[in-house]
């Protein structure tokens, strides 16, 4: 089968992915194969090429906001048929045992593994998941709108649970990319009023389609202090900034899983009047299945650009660069 592999991290300028032939993967116990129909490209596929994260293994196949058909059944699988559409998402296994996995918080499991990261993921014809990971899928709308729901979607909603806006509040996103984009038509059909920071001009026009009261680049320029916040891009350095634009009581969730360092807090302007600061680690299946059940019945449709799967490094610098309006997503021929 083709795959795009990583052979070692890289910079996105470098075309660090190599195009090869790969056995079909068998599924062992608990595992199901799926040919893959499409595969959104996430920052956290660039974090772990280029090396921002620590690597788990390679040579690796990328990519984990994949939606696939299942062709084939490993022993003990029950839950799947053979030719259902399936999502495959960034939590790929748990080990259903610790105390997080029995107390409804598997996302912070010591133990668990992730799609395009631990174990070969999308960026491929063929790929092998866990049947209790996947997600299944309606036939409609078309793959690639659904591809990007099963992570920046999932990531978006489990940020916007913790960013904890109450009902008719403001909230405000900072960066505009994959995930924000799809939170932001959520924030609106919750009656939320939403502001977005971004240093993309592309990017505000695209929030003010999509129905943000407020887009801009300068934060003194904001038209409210928000009651809830979530920080998307991965600048450990507006932290503070956007702390100093929560109301009282406000809550500023980071949703990235990298993030440059942080500068020192001063408590009495960042955090006094009960302001939070909460990081937002994976997610759980449930998340994945509350998401996928609000952003359908919402009529959430994500703006996707098409590659490819040949051109997964175009895709990925594009997405390097900011010039991706909403996903990037690799089409499997």
């Amino acid at each position: 089968m083709k795959a795009l592999q990583l052979p070692r991290q890289a910079p996105a300028e470098h075309t660090p992915l190599r195009q090869v032939e790969l056995p079909l993967p068998e599924p062992a116990p608990g595992q199901v194969r799926l040919r893959v129909l499409c595969c959104a490209v996430c920052r956290t596929d660039l974090h772990v090429i280029e090396g921002d994260l620590p690597p788990k293994r390679l040579p690796l196949v990328p990519g984990h906001q994949v939606v696939g058909v299942v062709e084939a059944l490993g022993p003990g699988c029950r839950r799947l048929r053979p030719g259902q559409r399936v999502g495959a998402a960034w939590l790929a296994r748990t080990c259903g045992r610790c105390r997080y996995c029995t107390t409804g918080r598997e996302n912070l499991c010591p133990d668990s593994l992730y799609t395009g990261y631990d174990l070969d993921g999308g960026y491929a014809e063929q790929m092998v998941a866990w049947e209790e990971f996947l997600y299944p899928l309606p036939d409609e709308p078309p793959p690639e709108q659904l591809a990007p729901l099963l992570c920046a979607g999932i990531i978006g909603y489990r940020s916007l649970e913790r960013a904890r806006v109450p009902a008719g509040g403001r909230m405000l996103l900072v960066g505009f990319g994959s995930s924000a984009h799809l939170v932001l038509p959520l924030a609106k059909a919750r009656g939320l009023q939403v502001a977005v920071l971004s240093r993309t001009p592309e990017h505000q026009q695209l929030a003010r389609q999509l129905g943000a009261d407020w887009a801009g680049a300068d934060p003194a320029a904001l038209p409210w202090l928000a009651d809830g916040a979530i920080l998307f891009a991965p600048a450990g350095h507006l932290v503070p900034v956007v702390l100093e634009h929560l109301a009282p009581g406000g809550t500023l969730a980071v949703a990235g899983i990298h993030l440059s360092p942080i500068p020192q807090l001063d408590y009495q302007r960042h955090l006094y009047w009960e302001r939070d600061l909460r990081s937002v680690t994976s997610n759980t299946r449930a998340d994945g299945q509350a998401l996928l059940q609000e952003a359908l019945a919402a009529g959430v449709r994500p703006r996707v650009e098409l590659f490819p799967l040949e051109q997964a490094n175009q895709a990925l610098l594009a997405l390097k660069q900011g010039k991706i309006q909403g996903t990037a997503v690799l089409q499997v021929p």
